[in-house]
């Protein structure tokens, strides 16, 4: 019997468009000769959704009637259940036998509710070998205030940077531009803490516009982060593929911005009708450098997915000054978009290869987690002193 790998996509998330195309081409991918898959695709309501015409992006273009020819599922919250079951009309939790069993998980899920752990919490509550970062690591990377943290910690360079909430914002905000000003000076970047693909990013030249661009990032995020801008800057990403303690680091890319910062759109809509998500844009593979300079982005990239303790495939985005020469990590993206498989062939690793690399991380790390303790097979309300020895705890 073959491996059934479940591929969950979509999701409450402003890059729930860009995750369909990712989950996709990933899906696509998959060598159906030795792995089945089901697709389960997540609205942006939150509700999980299984059927064969998910395999079809051009289905996308009109939802309500895509839903139609699918089935809603779920997972029940249950260790060791990785059963999908049919939901009921009410779109409640069904009495009706399984629709599939699951094996391995795959997420393709692009940004908050997916990129973030809360669905990667979901999947280690049931137990179910997934590909990908744990919990941890999710929210660590995603939030990128807490990523350049851990990265200063560690001696991997990042921008300087000041960071507040929304409501510090409003509560003290001359204060916070004050700082922002005597630290950083213009220009600046500004970014909502937790978001990808470029939504919700500004450049910003004085305090007016400061002011604006803050009140648009706070739209989309509770934490709100300001970098210093490098002027003339060259964006370089490189992909890291393994886990924490075994990696291998691809070829270099240079994606190609329109404007001061690379956008969205020249992430996601550049390219031919042929072309679509990440692998579209316009791009330089390999990214023209000396060698030296690319060694030392690929061991950037390396320590980054190493000291946040990733697994499964990442990018890692970093920004060369070229008045200066130097390096800065600029962020992580933990599950890239199109899995970053355009570079992984360009350094020899065939899409359908990459695949089967995660499926086989995943299994790795499942059984490496059953060789660790997790609780003590004790009763300790059997021991002398029952409940009284409790009541004694708690003072």
């Amino acid at each position: 019997m073959k491996t059934n790998i479940g591929v969950f996509f979509g999701g409450r998330s402003t890059e729930h468009e860009i995750s369909v195309i990712s989950a996709s081409q990933a899906m696509h991918a998959v060598d159906r000769e030795k792995y089945d898959v089901t697709p389960i695709y997540i609205t942006k309501q939150g509700h999980w959704y299984t059927g064969e015409a998910l395999f079809d992006v051009a289905n996308y273009r009109n939802i309500p009637e895509l839903l139609k020819k699918c089935t809603e599922v779920y997972m029940k919250p249950v260790y060791g259940d990785f059963n999908l079951y049919r939901a009921a009309s009410s779109g409640m939790f069904g009495p009706k036998g399984p629709v599939a069993r699951l094996d391995v998980v795959i997420p393709v899920l692009h940004g908050s509710n997916g990129e973030d752990g809360i669905f990667e919490g979901v999947l280690e509550t049931i137990g179910i070998p997934y590909a990908g970062c744990n919990t941890l690591s999710s929210a660590n990377g995603m939030d990128k205030i807490t990523m350049k943290m851990i990265m200063q910690a560690c001696d991997i360079p990042v921008v300087d940077y000041v960071w507040f909430t929304d409501k510090e914002w409003y509560a003290r905000r001359d204060a916070i531009i004050d700082k922002i000003e005597m630290k950083l000076g213009y220009p600046v970047i500004v970014k909502p803490a937790n978001l990808g693909s470029s939504v919700g990013i500004s450049r910003v030249s004085d305090r007016k516009e400061l002011i604006e661009k803050v009140e648009i990032a706070e739209k989309y995020s509770t934490r709100i982060i300001v970098e210093h801008m490098v002027d003339n800057l060259k964006e370089i990403n490189c992909s890291v593929l393994g886990d924490c303690d075994d990696y291998q680091t691809s070829v270099c890319e240079e994606p190609i911005k329109s404007g001061s910062i690379l956008s969205y759109e020249d992430k996601y809509m550049g390219g031919t009708k042929s072309a679509k998500g990440m692998q579209a844009s316009q791009k330089r593979i390999p990214a023209d450098l000396p060698i030296e300079m690319s060694e030392r982005i690929r061991f950037l990239a390396g320590e980054t997915f190493r000291v946040l303790s990733c697994h499964g495939v990442s990018r890692v985005d970093v920004i060369v000054d070229d008045d200066t020469n130097e390096i800065f990590v600029n962020e992580i993206n933990t599950i890239p978009g199109s899995l970053s498989f355009y570079l992984w062939e360009a350094s020899g690793i065939s899409f359908d290869r990459l695949m089967d690399t995660l499926v086989k991380l995943a299994l790795k790390r499942k059984r490496e987690q059953g060789m660790k303790t997790v609780s003590y097979d004790q009763n300790i309300f059997s021991l002398s002193g029952g409940v009284k020895g409790a009541k004694g705890a708690k003072r």
